[in-house]
C-alpha cells in the first residue's frame, strides 16, 4: 500500500511521504487562492471549492479563511455553511451531511499521532474518519476529534471538545463534551 492508501484507510502512515507533501501543497495553493477572494467573487469561490473538496453540494458557503490538509477527503452535502477561520485536518475522510451549520474557529480533525513516542518521532500519524449527519450545528471554537461520529440534528455547544460519538437529536457541550439535552425527534428542530 502507498502511504496515501494507508492514510485514507486508517492505517499508520508517514506524514512526510513525497506524494502526501505534494497533495498538501496543492491544497495550500487552492486554500490560499480561496482565502484571497472577495465577497463579490462567489462563483470563483465555488469553483475553487469544487476543485479542492472531494464532494460538495450546489448550495455551499464557506467564509474565508479556511484551512485543510488535503481537501479531497472532505465531502459535504447540500446547504453547507461554515463561518470564518475553520480548520479541517482531513487525512481520513470527513463526511458531512445536508443542512450543516458551523460557527467560527471550529476545528475538525481526522488525524492523530501514535501513542508510541518512537513512531511519533519518525513523523508517523494515524487517521480516523469523522462522520457528521444531517442538520448538525457546531458552535464557535468547538473541536471534533478523530474517529467521532455525530448523529442527525445534533448541536455541539461553543467551545466543546468532542471526543466520543454524539447521538442524534442531542445537545452536547463541555470539555469533554457530554449530553446536556435530548431534543424532540421532529422535523421542526431547527425552525
Amino acid at each position: 500500500m502507498t502511504e496515501k492508501e494507508k492514510m485514507i484507510s486508517g492505517g499508520l502512515f508517514d506524514c512526510s511521504d513525497p506524494e502526501l507533501m505534494e497533495n498538501k501543497k496543492r491544497a495550500r495553493k487552492l486554500t490560499q487562492k480561496f482565502n484571497n477572494t472577495s465577497e463579490d467573487e462567489d462563483l470563483l469561490r465555488k469553483e475553487i471549492l469544487r476543485e479542492l473538496l472531494g464532494k460538495c453540494g450546489e448550495k455551499i458557503l464557506i467564509k474565508p479563511p479556511f484551512h485543510c490538509d488535503y481537501g479531497y477527503n472532505i465531502n459535504v452535502g447540500e446547504n453547507f455553511f461554515m463561518n470564518f477561520d475553520c480548520v479541517f485536518l482531513d487525512a481520513a475522510p470527513i463526511n458531512i451531511g445536508d443542512n450543516f451549520m458551523c460557527a467560527p474557529k471550529v476545528c475538525i480533525f481526522s488525524v492523530t499521532h501514535p501513542k508510541n513516542s518512537e513512531e511519533r518521532a519518525k513523523g508517523m500519524a494515524v487517521s480516523l474518519p469523522v462522520n457528521i449527519g444531517n442538520n448538525v450545528w457546531i458552535g464557535g471554537g468547538a473541536i471534533v476529534m478523530p474517529g467521532v461520529s455525530i448523529g442527525d440534528n445534533a448541536i455541539i455547544g461553543a467551545g466543546s471538545v468532542v471526543t466520543k460519538n454524539v447521538p442524534a437529536n442531542t445537545v452536547v457541550a463541555g470539555n469533554p463534551a457530554r449530553i446536556i439535552e435530548n431534543l424532540p425527534i421532529s422535523d421542526d428542530n431547527f425552525k
